[in-house]
């Protein structure tokens, strides 16, 4: 029951966030989406519909950490900057998607601008 009323709070969260951020081409949205297990990082352009770059806990290159603690969270931060340079993006909007920019998801973000993202 108490897992679903905050679910349901961070949905209410992420549709405020929804109106205000909009990955373009030249400033695509950076979305993180955490589990209890992994997290996720994806490069998004809105208007074109895809994905440009994505990194996760479960692929091969960070699979050397634990997938819910913030040296994962980090190793990801840095593999998802290294893929959008690569895909030629070097300025994103950050969606933190209606989760606290605290732990897990602050540290992904800070290890994505040492990986020379700018948001």
């Amino acid at each position: 029951m108490a897992q679903s009323i905050r679910i349901k709070r961070r949905m209410r969260r992420k549709k405020g966030l929804q109106r205000r951020i909009r990955g373009t081409p030249s400033r695509p949205r950076l979305s993180v989406f955490r589990s209890l297990k992994h997290i996720y990082a994806q490069v998004i352009d809105d208007f074109a519909g895809r994905t440009l770059a994505s990194a996760s806990t479960r692929d091969v290159s960070t699979s050397s950490k634990a997938g819910g603690n913030v040296d994962a969270a980090k190793a990801v931060g840095k593999t998802v900057a290294e893929r959008a340079k690569q895909a030629g993006v070097s300025l994103v909007v950050f969606d933190r998607n209606g989760y606290r920019y605290h732990g897990r998801v602050k540290a992904l973000a800070d290890a994505a601008r040492e990986g020379g993202l700018k948001f």
